[in-house]
């Protein structure tokens, strides 16, 4: 595709360091300590010191604040520190601001990071425990009352509404499942590593809320990851080649609420409008198309929005996720996804995207040039399109 960027940030800014700890269900530390030892992996993996960060990104929802981040890793001034909202859908999106700090001068380097104890502490998969009156809670307020309390059960409605749409059965998930689980077997950092699973697998999993199973819904993970972003120019010059940060995008769509957008017209149940946001403004600004990608990290928390993500990113037509997973036409989640690697709410996936990159990945893609990463669905969220230099 010949499409010209409207904007100046493609190009402008790269990836030039990527740290994670190891990923668990009980890591025995704080989740502050879990930050700090990602944050220093990953300035280490770029060739940087704690004193060469000016700046931090990180996300609403997280016990350690970016000062305190900071101090306890050695680093000194901040020029620059910000917070995403919308919990995964976040997870591109510091990259995002990270990259605008680069492009315009505000910041020269910035470490983007997520760290917590989801397993072993605060578990995100547990649902709606206890939520104070606000404009915030009232979209969930409504759908508490019907039962539906838990992230798995908003994402049922969505993909109940899928299926019937396309005159599919919940056995379609299992393509996800199983392309996940295939590469996270292969990958010592993955949590299911040495454990593939077949489709009757899948099927023979039980049910958590119909039309999801145990292995359509992704593991909660004890971890931190951390991104170093700098100048493209400036990356180059560092320990490993840059992913240069082709394109950046955050999107909402109309009607949009977290996790329960269930009042938008029929054919938008079956599909992720904000998505949709995100893929319009990747493509336009990278001036690429599905083609154009090699490999893709999608954001995997529930099998069914993967599908989804496929679609409203033009790789196959609306109900054929399933099909074009089942034909492999692209390389999903090389490292094993949030299924099948670690749920750390898709900050791992972007370090993946890197790894393809950079030609490391356990699961390499021959060749890989252009990658695209996307971040949580069902909420406001994110992607990124990371080109090799």
């Amino acid at each position: 595709m010949s499409v010209r960027s409207r904007d100046s940030l493609g190009g402008r800014a790269a990836i030039a360091g990527i740290g994670a700890t190891e990923f668990s269900k009980d890591s025995g530390r704080s989740e502050l300590k879990l930050a700090v030892e990602a944050v220093r992996a990953a300035l280490d993996d770029a060739g940087l010191a704690p004193a060469d960060v000016d700046g931090m990104v990180t996300f609403t929802m997280d016990t350690s604040p970016e000062i305190t981040v900071a101090q306890a890793a050695g680093i000194g001034e901040l020029g620059f520190f910000s917070r995403v909202h919308y919990g995964g859908g976040a997870a591109c999106a510091t990259v995002l601001q990270a990259a605008m700090a680069v492009a315009t001068g505000v910041a020269d380097v910035v470490v983007c990071y997520r760290a917590f104890n989801e397993r072993s502490g605060r578990r995100f998969g547990s649902g709606v425990q206890h939520r104070e009156p606000s404009a915030e809670g009232a979209a969930l307020g409504v759908n508490l009352p019907s039962g539906l309390l838990t992230p798995a059960s908003w994402v049922a409605m969505s993909a109940q509404r899928y299926l019937y749409e396309y005159g599919l059965d919940a056995e379609v998930f299992g393509h996800v499942a199983v392309a996940d689980r295939k590469y996270a077997a292969t990958n010592p950092a993955a949590y299911f590593y040495g454990k593939p699973i077949t489709l009757a697998d899948h099927a023979a999993s039980r049910w958590i809320v119909e039309p999801l199973r145990l292995l359509d819904c992704c593991q909660e993970t004890d971890g931190g990851q951390a991104i170093v972003v700098t100048s493209a120019d400036r990356a180059r010059d560092l320990r490993h080649p840059p992913a240069v940060i082709r394109a950046a995008a955050q999107g909402a769509g109309r009607a949009q609420e977290q996790m329960t957008s269930y009042y938008r017209r029929d054919r938008d149940l079956a599909g992720l409008p904000e998505m949709g946001v995100v893929a319009r403004q990747l493509w336009r600004t990278a001036g690429l198309g599905p083609a154009d990608i090699d490999t893709a990290v999608l954001y995997d928390h529930f099998t069914p929005f993967v599908l989804m993500q496929l679609e409203e990113f033009g790789f196959c037509g609306r109900g054929e996720g399933g099909a074009f997973m089942e034909a492999g036409r692209l390389p999903v989640n090389t490292h094993g996804g949030q299924l099948g690697e670690a749920y750390l709410h898709g900050m791992n996936g972007i370090a993946e995207g890197v790894r393809q990159l950079r030609g490391s990945s356990v699961n390499q893609v021959p060749g890989a040039a252009h990658v695209l990463v996307t971040a949580g669905t069902g909420v406001p969220t994110s992607g990124l399109v990371l080109g090799a230099d």
